[in-house]
């Protein structure tokens, strides 16, 4: 198969680990991941992922619950480093070599993020799952999945999501809206639409990191675009 990318960084959001659920993680949809990441594999990309908490934690809504949002924010940044550890067991119960890597140490359950690392495992053909976000508060899992895309020297974000592409409105809302097959950056930022939060999607602009947006749940997605397929909506420019 020729590849369009080489090397790809994941960004799912922990939401979509739930399943059918309200909250937690759901083993089928782990497994549902591991399968697509270890056909990638198999061809030969190479695979970093980054994995929201919000199936377990959020940061952000902590304050409602009388926690400040710094201590929130950390006790969010260990929801994503579970999660990892769930993605981590669901791969290599596939087979697939992994590395757990955190920006908060935690010796004993994952490596430290050193960036040259990272990079060396790759290249070996290991999935590198990057836990604790950015290893700072007031930081989104969208902006962890910048920062590191763009320290690897990935070739493409790919964002799965419950849709299929960047729509002119919420296409779950809006009967009207239209699905963008490609868009610039400048006009996903005129336009208002939600891609990832303002501090990702600039760190991507400024570096000409394309993203793409696509429908996660369908199994043969992932594939396709590595192929070459127009799937989802491909923001650059």
């Amino acid at each position: 198969m020729t590849l369009r990318y080489k090397r790809i960084l994941l960004k799912l959001s922990g939401e979509s680990l739930m399943g059918k659920q309200q909250f937690g993680i759901d083993p089928q949809m782990l497994v549902h991941y591991a399968v697509q990441i270890k056909e990638l594999v198999a061809e030969g990309v190479e695979v970093a992922v980054v994995i929201g908490g919000g199936n377990i934690f959020r940061g952000l809504q902590a304050a409602e619950s009388g926690i400040e949002r710094v201590q929130g924010d950390y006790m969010g940044m260990l929801a994503t480093v579970i999660n990892g550890m769930a993605l981590q067991s669901a791969l290599e119960k596939k087979g697939v070599y992994t590395r757990l890597i955190t920006s908060i140490e935690m010796k004993e359950i994952a490596e430290p993020y050193i960036r040259r690392r990272a990079i060396r495992h790759l290249e070996k053909g290991r999935v590198v799952i990057f836990g604790g976000g950015t290893g700072s508060p007031y930081f989104t899992t969208d902006s962890a999945a910048a920062l590191r895309a763009n320290e690897i020297a990935a070739d493409v974000i790919l964002k799965g999501t419950r849709v299929d592409g960047i729509y002119s409105a919420d296409p779950e809302k809006d009967p009207n809206a239209t699905k963008f097959d490609k868009i610039s950056f400048a006009k996903v930022i005129s336009m208002g639409l939600k891609v990832m939060d303002m501090t990702a999607f600039t760190l991507c602009k400024e570096n000409n990191l394309p993203i793409i947006v696509f429908d996660i749940n369908k199994q043969e997605n992932l594939k396709g675009i590595i192929s070459g397929e127009m799937i989802g909506t491909l923001v650059e420019g």
